[in-house]
């Protein structure tokens, strides 16, 4: 069993209605949307998906429930993106490259957050082969999101940084027009330093409006609570000594595991 079909097992996503990709994208699209996350383990994260199977739909692609991600992170040299992020800057700013494995498809996208704190997301697609790099056409698009929300950051200022690997499984209520992401056997990956969530914990994800939609009323009934977690703060926290991530260290003792590559057992990071 592969490690995509051992998530798909795992969650039980057979017993959801499948839907296309143009049918996720018409109902439930959401590049501006609010955003929120919650960890919960294999069995608690099953338990949701089978209470969504009456109003949600899994995106299905020609029988292929979840998706393999590489997301190549790219920021400044100083990290500027990263430090905003931590200090929850009202300017907070992602630029990443995207590829969806299976298909060998690549997006440049880059997410910025507008005045009310909700995430805007713009992308474009590239080549395959331009993932993990800026072109010029790609660097033009950067330029202009950034420029477009007041970011004082350019194209030519970035670097590639972190690079998160996860399976995801997209769910979507067709009807309300929003989205629920879960997100298993996630890795973080920078030189020779790499970092995982535990193998029994799911990144579960709401995206939708300001208000909490039913599926985060649903968690916090299976006593799920958000939390802040930014999977390239994670990584980038995880791997880079020296960073200020004091505010990160309970999410990343209780849930997160670091290694030299060079190392073949997985061990626990110490509290700082």
């Amino acid at each position: 069993m592969t490690v995509a079909s051992s998530l798909a097992a795992g969650l039980g996503l057979s017993a959801l209605r499948g839907a296309t990709l143009t049918e996720v994208d018409a109902a439930a699209a959401l590049q501006h949307r609010t955003d929120r996350k919650y960890l919960l383990p294999l069995d608690r994260a099953r338990a949701f998906v089978a209470r969504l199977a009456d109003t949600h739909h899994v995106l299905d692609l020609g029988g292929r429930r979840t998706t393999s991600y590489r997301s190549t992170y790219f920021d400044t040299e100083q990290l500027t993106a990263w430090h905003a992020h931590v200090q929850g800057r009202r300017r907070r700013w992602k630029v990443r490259t995207r590829l969806y494995a299976e298909d060998g498809l690549c997006r440049v996208e880059v997410k910025t957050k507008d005045g009310r704190g909700a995430t805007v997301k713009h992308a474009l697609k590239v080549p395959a082969a331009a993932y993990a790099e800026l072109d010029s056409q790609a660097a033009a698009f950067v330029d202009e999101v950034l420029h477009g929300a007041g970011v004082p950051a350019t194209a030519k200022e970035l670097v590639p940084s972190t690079e998160v690997r996860y399976v995801r499984a997209a769910l979507a209520d067709l009807d309300h027009g929003t989205r629920v992401t879960l997100d298993g056997h996630l890795t973080c990956h920078e030189g020779d330093r790499a970092a995982a969530l535990d193998s029994g914990q799911v990144l579960v994800e709401t995206k939708g409006g300001a208000r909490p939609a039913p599926a985060d009323r649903l968690l916090l009934s299976l006593d799920a609570r958000p939390v802040s977690l930014s999977k390239y703060v994670i990584g980038q926290a995880l791997l880079t000594p020296g960073l200020p991530d004091n505010d990160l260290r309970r999410l990343i003792r209780t849930h997160f595991t670091a290694q030299a590559r060079t190392q073949p057992v997985l061990e626990r990071i110490s509290a700082a």
